[in-house]
């Protein structure tokens, strides 16, 4: 196969963006990455769009038509994509198989979420309701807010098949929150949470489902933000003027779904993520114990936990551990979640897979803020999900 290099990330700060309407995020994603490379958006062979809540919350359709109203994109192969959570991976995804097939050496990615209104406010209970849209209807009666609600159990059930308490698990947004705070991208970056602060309950943090151990601390953020990576082949890279030896390749990636129904099967040790995450490694022969840059989806903290048992960096069960023992730090064993991770760095939900993707480049390239910064970074791994441990995207990256 050709090799697939990325020649230009930019991101959002994530957060609020107040009145930018979604033409203009669309259109700032796309001007943004072409900026960091000097390219016009004519230089751009193929694209794909992301975005998940985009028609519930904004009511547009035909994200594909948006990207092609940017000069110079116009009559190009363009598409949008939806994979719940998963959509920003999936966006990179569909971008490779379009240059793989020889439709084009260069492309764009993008992915974004507008998820409150122009004065930065969320309604609460209609995006408790859209979200839970991307589960199975048979496991949504009873639940206000549905994948809080659902993740609340798969937190339950890590405890108890594992032995692991909520004081292990609280290390995972203690160390996040540590993180984003050097990132000036993340939308928590202002604050700053103790392990004791995580546990206590009152104020803020409380207990999300009655009788079930999800706090607030443990989830990750209501977000507004856009993200998007320019792909490119070597012969690309020529053409827009980039040096291979200055970028990051997507070495391997790997796709896999697992039945939307979470109940009767093992969401523990979710087989689809795992065989995504095999596939990558395969695909980049590569070896977990290579990998100290990763990015996961810790869309809620059991999951970062879960997450670093899919990449390789635990066995089953002892992901939350490797994070109690201070080695997915920056400085640690496997810099995980060095961004902020979804809990601390932001989930817009649309822009999440590529914006893992696009902060372990920078990680590689040595560019990520010197107080993050993995010293001699080897190889890294993300790990993109959607629904209930559902949709899986994985992607293995190298240096030139």
């Amino acid at each position: 196969m050709k090799r697939i290099y990325i020649a230009a990330f930019h991101q959002s700060k994530f957060g609020k963006l107040m009145g930018m309407t979604i033409p203009e995020i669309v259109g700032h994603a796309v001007a943004g990455a072409c900026r960091e490379i000097g390219a016009p958006a004519s230089a751009l062979d193929v694209g794909s769009i992301g975005a998940t809540c985009n028609i519930a919350l904004n009511e547009q359709g035909l994200l594909a038509g948006l990207m092609a109203e940017t000069p110079g994109l116009e009559g190009k192969p363009i598409e949008a994509v939806e994979n719940a959570c998963a959509s920003g991976g999936q966006a990179v995804l569909s971008v490779i198989w379009k240059l793989l097939l020889g439709m084009g050496n260069t492309g764009i990615a993008v992915g974004y979420e507008k998820m409150r209104d122009a004065q930065g406010k969320m309604d609460g209970k209609l995006m408790g309701k859209v979200l839970g849209y991307f589960s199975d209807p048979g496991e949504r009666a009873g639940k206000v807010f549905v994948f809080p609600h659902l993740f609340a159990e798969v937190m339950q059930a890590y405890m108890d098949g594992h032995g692991v308490t909520e004081r292990d698990l609280a290390a995972i947004p203690v160390q996040e929150y540590a993180n984003a705070r050097y990132n000036p991208c993340a939308q928590m970056n202002k604050v700053r949470i103790t392990l004791e602060q995580a546990l206590e309950i009152g104020g803020f943090n409380r207990y999300v489902v009655d009788g079930l151990p999800l706090k607030t601390y443990d989830c990750s953020q209501i977000t507004d933000g856009y993200a998007a990576l320019i792909l490119a082949t070597r012969e690309g890279l020529a053409r827009l003027g980039v040096h291979a030896a200055e970028c990051v390749e997507i070495a391997g990636w790997g796709q896999a779904t697992d039945p939307l129904r979470k109940a009767g099967r093992d969401v523990l040790r979710p087989a689809g993520a795992y065989r995504a995450m095999r596939s990558a490694y395969r695909m980049a022969g590569a070896d977990p114990k290579d990998v100290n840059v990763a990015e996961v989806h810790d869309c809620f903290s059991v999951m970062g936990a879960i997450g670093t048992e899919v990449i390789g960096k635990a066995e089953p069960g002892r992901g939350a551990q490797y994070w109690v023992d201070g080695r997915a730090t920056p400085d640690g064993e496997c810099g995980i979640n060095t961004s902020g991770g979804l809990i601390a760095k932001g989930h817009p939900i649309g822009a999440t897979g590529i914006a893992m993707i696009g902060w372990s480049s920078l990680q590689l390239l040595g560019k990520a803020p010197v107080e993050l910064q993995v010293k001699e970074p080897k190889l890294a791994a993300t790990f993109n999900i959607g629904g209930p441990i559902c949709a899986s995207v994985c992607t293995v990256l190298r240096a030139s």
